[in-house]
């Protein structure tokens, strides 16, 4: 009994003398790095956004009533001048009103001046002045819907019916202006106080590789995308040569002029795995500091990072960050 008494006390001397050591090795783990003090520095604030270009105008001719289509003026691809009829649809109800809105008209003179010398009641006037602003009210509205005419010039980039089909709610035509384009951009909010409307940027396509275009921000939207990180900026693209088309890819390119910033080795950001969200460690008094940083511009081989922690002369580990974990003890080499 004293002889198996002595083994256990030997066995958790043992089982504490391991721990012990395990711990002391944790402690005393130390891992070898480099790194690099950070300075801020001028650079040209240029940002690069791929989006597609759109039509500045759209309109599709679409009646409110249903009913046959007459006539329709122009083909897909037909360019059209402003003011120019582009569909007349079935005229028959559009006339059948106007001839009541004609007798009306007249009838209502008749008791107006009847009115006047007493031959007729102020309740009889009223009463047909009524029936006459109701149907102008519907000839208008039936004018509105038979006859169609472009208001802006444009080009057909759709047709949907031909002559004597019965329409049926999806539109007729579709008209697209293509003098002027536009562009919805998604730019990362960090960039928010730095735009307004008015500012110029430059446009480039790769069907057109050795030229430029010029394009102005027209609307800087109010909110940001809580899901993105972005904000939309509406750019007016003037077309008048008719190069470029709704539909084409294009790059943005907007100068922000010069800032200060931090720019880091891109080779030394740490991105986690299964996100997107990048990373990286500075010196804290011997210790590795994890920092979760958002990315900026790239020149080349570096990377503008920014944080709150990423300031003038901070410590950023650039050699031996990929073993680090936050916290751990780091032995700074030259």
């Amino acid at each position: 009994m004293k002889k198996g008494f002595i083994y256990v006390l030997a066995a958790v001397a043992m089982m504490a003398c391991s721990k012990e050591t395990a711990t002391t090795e944790q402690e005393e783990r130390v891992e070898q790095v480099r790194t690099t003090v950070l300075r801020a520095q001028p650079i040209e604030r240029v940002i690069s956004v791929s989006t597609n270009l759109q039509g500045y105008l759209t309109l599709n001719v679409a009646p409110s009533l249903t009913g046959k289509i007459e006539h329709i003026f122009c083909e897909v691809g037909d360019k059209v001048s402003q003011g120019q009829s582009l569909v007349t649809m079935d005229q028959t109800q559009y006339k059948t009103t106007k001839i009541s809105l004609a007798n009306l008209e007249t009838e209502k003179n008749r008791i107006e001046q009847l009115l006047k010398s007493g031959s007729a009641t102020q309740q009889q006037y009223d009463q047909i002045l009524a029936q006459y602003n109701s149907t102008k009210e519907q000839a208008d509205f039936l004018q509105t819907n038979t006859y169609f005419k472009a208001p802006f010039s444009g080009v057909i980039s759709a047709k949907n019916y031909e002559d004597g089909e019965l329409y049926s709610g999806q539109p007729i035509l579709v008209l697209t202006q293509i003098d002027k384009l536009k562009a919805l951009v998604a730019i990362p909010e960090m960039y928010f106080p730095l735009f307004k409307a008015g500012m110029k940027l430059t446009l480039t396509s790769e069907i057109y590789p050795e030229q430029v275009f010029p394009a102005t921000v027209e609307v800087v939207y109010p909110t940001i995308d809580a899901s993105s990180h972005t904000f939309q900026v509406k750019v007016v693209v003037p077309n008048g040569k008719n190069l470029l088309r709704p539909g084409m890819y294009v790059t943005t390119t907007i100068g922000l002029g010069k800032v200060n910033a931090i720019v880091a080795p891109y080779q030394a950001v740490e991105k986690l795995v299964g996100a997107n969200d990048r990373y990286v460690f500075i010196n804290e008094n011997g210790r590795a500091k994890r920092v979760s940083v958002e990315l900026g511009q790239r020149f080349d081989q570096d990377i503008e990072i920014i944080a709150p922690e990423i300031v003038d002369g901070v410590e950023m580990v650039t050699v031996g960050q990929h073993k680090l974990v936050d916290g751990v003890k780091i032995n700074v080499v030259e």
